[in-house]
Order: C-alpha cells, then sequence, then structure tokens
C-alpha cells in the first residue's frame, strides 16, 4: 500500500499527460472500485461514473470542455455524477450490510426511515447530497491515482446540461464533476504551495 502522507503530499492537478500511453479496462473498474470505498451519508453511494476513454466519445466531450486538451491527451475522463433520490436506493445499497451481519434490522429500518424523512420533499438537500457524494467519490477516485503512479485534474469548467444531454445522463443524475486521469506528460507543476495551517485551523 502506498504511503498515504506521501500521496497526499505529490498529487498534484496535470496540465499535461503522455497521449501515447492508455489505460486497460481492468485499470479504470479498479480506479473506480476504490473510488466507491468513499464515505457517504448512511452510506448511500448516490454516484455513478462515465469513463469517456474512446477518441470518439472524447470528441464528442472535447467542446464540452470548451476544447482543454486534458480531454484527448489524457488516458480517461470521468464523468462524477451525484444521483437525487437517494432514499430510495438506499435499502438496496445498505442489504449487503445487513447480508454480512454488519448492521441489523432494526438499524436498517432506523436508517431508511430517517433518509426518507431528510430527502423525500427536500430537493435542495437531494441535491446537496449528491454533490457532496460526487465530490467525496472524485477525491478518492484521484488519490488511488496517485497511489498507482497516475495524475488526475478535477475539472468543473464544462457545459453540465450539454454534457447531461450527450451522454445520456439519467435525469436524476447530475454531473458533479470531471476527473481526468492518465499517465505522466512533461511540462507539469509540482504541487503548489498551501496555506499554513495556523491560516486556517481553529481551536475551540
Amino acid at each position: 500500500m502506498s504511503n498515504i502522507v506521501d500521496v497526499i503530499k505529490s498529487r498534484i492537478s496535470a496540465n499535461s499527460y503522455d497521449a501515447q500511453r492508455q489505460l486497460s479496462d481492468q485499470q479504470i473498474a479498479e480506479l473506480i472500485e476504490l473510488a466507491t470505498h468513499a464515505p457517504s451519508a448512511f452510506n448511500l453511494q448516490n454516484w455513478r461514473f462515465v469513463a469517456v476513454r474512446s477518441a470518439e466519445a472524447k470528441a464528442r466531450l472535447l467542446p464540452l470542455a470548451y476544447g482543454q486538451e486534458k480531454i484527448v491527451e489524457s488516458a480517461v475522463t470521468f464523468i462524477v455524477c451525484g444521483t437525487l433520490n437517494p432514499h430510495q436506493t438506499l435499502p438496496a445499497s445498505l442489504k449487503p450490510a445487513v447480508d454480512a451481519g454488519i448492521l441489523d434490522q432494526s438499524i436498517f429500518d432506523m436508517w431508511v426511515g430517517a433518509a426518507t424523512g431528510m430527502y423525500q420533499d427536500n430537493p435542495q438537500l437531494q441535491r446537496d447530497e449528491a454533490i457532496r457524494s460526487g465530490s467525496l467519490a472524485a477525491m478518492t477516485l484521484m488519490l488511488a491515482a496517485k497511489g498507482q503512479g497516475l495524475l488526475s485534474t478535477p475539472m468543473i469548467g464544462f457545459d453540465q446540461a450539454g454534457v447531461a444531454a450527450e451522454f445520456n445522463l439519467a435525469a436524476d443524475e447530475i454531473p458533479v464533476m470531471m476527473v481526468t486521469v492518465g499517465y505522466p506528460g512533461a511540462g507539469n507543476w509540482p504541487q503548489k504551495p498551501r496555506k499554513a495551517v495556523k491560516e486556517v485551523l481553529e481551536f475551540v
């Protein structure tokens, strides 16, 4: 296992990828398997990923990302989606934990009831939760990529409605961000300095 401190401190947002090196289906699936270990409220797991990797799909995505060449040069661009109506899919998400004896039926019932009460009539909270879950999954994906010797970049500069239409996202799927992943190209910056801890931490 990679040293997590080294992974965090050396991760960068890449601007240059080696366009000649690709990722296999298995490598892509392994990255997403790791990404799904991200936390989510009630263990909702309300996320989905679209791996844009073919030349044809990249060509469709490029103008929707305002011509950013990372889309073409990286091995894959993940469209990271958060899903709405998470209370409707929660029972299926929790069932494996019940089957494994991690949660008992009373906890299952309590969580499903609480989630239904929170989200069912609250579209704003559904959207907030979709963005939270998608963002946590995206960060986990980027750390997983770094741990496997790859670079990544989170991208918010894209036409959300256009991406949703072009890649047939469901009505309850929000494209939270895109994450390019691939092998390093030339000219990437090292990680830029961060604010001092004393500027961002308060003890109370």
